[in-house]
């Protein structure tokens, strides 16, 4: 798997607002973790909840500031902006791997 080429397309994805290929990027069982609202999010739907009150909601686009790849997972440093209240944050996700999609995420802000 090309994490780097599949981290790309997923940033893509997201800020081009398609839901059902940023969906398909994640393993029907996945959670997704973020702490910065509280919330664990579980499943295609709970992280269809997440993507659209938080991506869409909020006009969200997510560039990569900076990516580490060690054996199946990732870390990333991203900046978001949007129509939130601080209209530009920085952010984070650690994403583990299993067979070619996501199986757990972990969110934050910086």
């Amino acid at each position: 798997m090309d994490i780097t080429s599949f981290v790309s397309d997923w940033i893509n994805k997201g800020n081009a607002y398609d839901t059902e290929g940023y969906l398909k990027s994640y393993w029907e069982d996945a959670v997704l973790d973020d702490p910065s609202v509280g919330r664990t999010f579980k499943g295609h739907a709970g992280i269809r909840e997440y993507f659209t009150s938080y991506f869409i909601g909020y006009q969200t686009q997510t560039r990569l500031v900076k990516l580490d790849i060690q054996d199946n997972k990732a870390h990333l440093e991203v900046e978001f902006t949007g129509t939130f209240p601080e209209g530009k944050i920085g952010g984070l996700f650690d994403l583990a791997f299993r067979e070619g999609k996501i199986a757990t995420a972990k969110a934050d802000l910086l």
